[in-house]
């Protein structure tokens, strides 16, 4: 009895093990979408009555939540029973990966201008302004879906050689981390300007002029993720695309990794987006 429950412990602690390492794995190879995520996020949570900035964002987070409880078993189960599909996924989200970072270098590139708000102006009542907070919860809670099967399905292809318990176990953990982390900071960047404005309210000059330095950059650490969030991406759609597509791997196999990868992301997404935008052009072109 003794010999089994220690047998049982080793078997444990080996499982752990195996878990801890794949997913330090599965954390770097997401984190192009965690970055992204948080870019995202930041920038959905910003721009409300400083009250309601934190309601606002707690109301993402629990769809955040229950997107993953979707998404999370139907991948599972695809993993478990047709696994060929996780591959498949993978590609096509790298393929969506890579044409969103070529879509946001051709929007800083190519001027063009910004969609204004029809409300924009206007003074809005309170069912009004309900209204649109809805929308706008409801609109980031689709994106964090789109964003969540992204992470799922790259860690998850991280471990598709592992057991199935290993599997649950590091793509459970590295979904509660896109939650609960990218959020927790999130809620952080979206106060750095309420903090900054109390700050200025301070005799002190220093601590006015750390509230003036906040609330300047703020806008600033937006901008930055994004452009990191877009780099990031670049290098994540590059990395499936050389791992799971021989092709591309026989052509770049002789660059540096971060090199063919960047090159591979980049290329594939200039071609997705001449594609998607072609596309769009012929359909106007018909509708008229």
């Amino acid at each position: 009895m003794a010999s089994g429950i220690f047998a049982l412990l080793d078997d444990i602690a080996a499982l752990m093990d195996d878990v801890v390492v794949m997913s330090k794995v599965a954390t770097k190879k997401t984190a192009g979408i965690l970055g992204d995520d948080l870019a995202v996020n930041a920038e959905k949570a910003s721009g409300f009555v400083s009250s309601r900035e934190i309601p606002v964002l707690w109301a993402i987070t629990k769809g955040s939540f229950l997107n993953k409880l979707i998404i999370l078993p139907l991948a599972f189960l695809l993993s478990y029973y047709v696994p060929w599909v996780i591959t498949a996924v993978l590609i096509l989200g790298a393929v969506y990966l890579a044409y969103e970072a070529a879509e946001k270098i051709y929007e800083y590139i190519v001027p063009h201008p910004k969609a204004v708000s029809v409300t924009e102006g206007m003074d809005l009542s309170p069912e009004e302004l309900v209204t649109q907070e809805k929308a706008k919860v409801k609109a980031a809670i689709v994106t964090d879906f789109i964003l969540s099967v992204e992470i799922v399905i790259i860690a998850l292809g991280t471990v598709l050689e592992k057991t199935i318990t290993t599997q649950i176990l590091v793509v459970t953990f590295i979904a509660l981390l896109a939650t609960v982390g990218v959020y927790g900071i999130v809620a952080l960047i979206v106060r750095m300007d309420d903090l900054g404005f109390v700050l200025t309210k301070r005799k002190s000059s220093i601590s006015q002029f750390v509230g003036n330095l906040l609330i300047k950059t703020l806008p600033l650490i937006i901008k930055g993720l994004a452009f990191i969030g877009t780099i990031a991406l670049i290098l994540v759609a590059g990395g499936i695309f050389v791992h799971n597509i021989e092709a591309v791997h026989h052509v770049l196999e002789g660059l540096p990794a971060i090199v063919g990868e960047f090159i591979a992301g980049l290329v594939g997404g200039v071609l997705v987006f001449l594609v998607v935008k072609g596309f769009k052009l012929v359909w106007k072109a018909v509708k008229k």
